[in-house]
């Protein structure tokens, strides 16, 4: 709906787009080269911004000059939001769970964030930055402490300047230098503790080592992402336990290929399996109670599985495939 280069801008590479189905993987990659794979320091601001009240107009950070599109986006903040039969209308703010929410982020915060990096804090940076984004999720990454420090010092007041308000919990400044890193091993009071790790787009980031025994930055599925899921997916079996077998079979294979398609990435075989081995235990759960005998032992339930398998674990988005492509 928005072109790259909409109002005669170039839009920054920091920002990926929300309609590309492989830009979250993107995002990921991005991490480690922005590091540095350890070679240089790193403090990383976390997920500063959280959209709690966005403006309903575009005048003060946006040259968009489409008429029909301006329209477009007047009917979708001016749209209600029916819950349980009653129609409500907020007076400030996006509608929760609209489709409007990602294209107002990345057109606000193209104006608020991403050029502000870029043109004004870069050029007064003593080291390396970088600004990583992805909708209103972004972490900013430097090189020296006393930059991050800087930019946590005003980037409050920057977004509150247009009406933007950041989430206090959600901000925060880590140490994210890797585990053999010269300023670590000499620092008395890092010396010999595990970096911090943050999230981003339902991945935890953290410092593992290679099969190569080398540091690296590696992603895993966000304990309180993976235990929703499994709990869905526990919901939706109780909701529709005496569904035929082979139709709840089909729904959750589909509903596992889906999580592998997300979370299916280089590093995260182990959360995945452990995501497809607890689909089988809460559909062997409520199988078992579709009558009073609870007949369905985990022998018959493993002889089920071998007629109606669910998908085995798969990665997906792999740095290696993306290198042969």
């Amino acid at each position: 709906m928005v072109s790259p280069s909409e109002g005669n801008e170039v839009w920054r590479d920091a920002c990926q787009e929300v309609r590309a189905p492989d830009s979250t993987d993107d995002v990921g990659e991005l991490i480690p080269r922005g590091v540095g794979g350890g070679k240089r320091a790193a403090k990383v601001l976390d997920r500063c911004l959280e959209l709690q009240q966005m403006p309903r107009n575009l005048d003060n950070v946006s040259t968009v000059r489409d008429g029909v599109l301006r329209r477009l986006i007047g009917k979708w903040l001016s749209a209600g939001v029916m819950e349980e039969g009653n129609v409500s209308f907020s007076e400030s703010g996006t509608p929760q769970g609209g489709v409007i929410s990602p294209l107002l982020a990345n057109i606000y915060l193209h104006y608020v964030l991403d050029a502000w990096f870029e043109e004004t804090v870069k050029p007064l940076m003593r080291g390396k930055c970088r600004l990583i984004r992805f909708a209103d999720d972004f972490v900013l990454i430097f090189e020296k402490k006393n930059d991050a420090d800087r930019v946590m010092a005003v980037i409050s007041k920057r977004f509150e300047k247009y009406g933007l308000t950041v989430h206090p919990e959600k901000t925060k400044l880590i140490d994210f230098r890797a585990p053999n890193h010269w300023e670590r091993r000499n620092s008395v009071g890092a010396r010999g503790q595990r970096p911090e790790t943050f999230d981003l787009l339902g991945f935890t980031h953290y410092w593992g080592k290679t099969r190569k025994g080398n540091w690296a930055v590696q992603r895993k599925t966000k304990k309180s992402r993976l235990a929703r899921s499994i709990q869905r997916i526990g919901q939706w079996c109780r909701e529709n336990l005496h569904e035929p077998v082979r139709e709840q079979w089909k729904t959750l294979c589909a509903k596992v290929r889906g999580h592998y398609a997300y979370y299916g990435i280089t590093g995260n075989s182990s959360a995945i399996r452990t995501f497809v081995d607890q689909v089988g235990r809460k559909w062997k759960q409520w199988l078992n109670r579709r009558n009073s005998r609870r007949s369905m032992t985990w022998e018959t339930f493993n002889l089920l599985l071998k007629r109606y398998p669910l998908p085995i674990p798969k990665i997906v988005h792999g740095i290696f495939k993306k290198r042969t492509t």
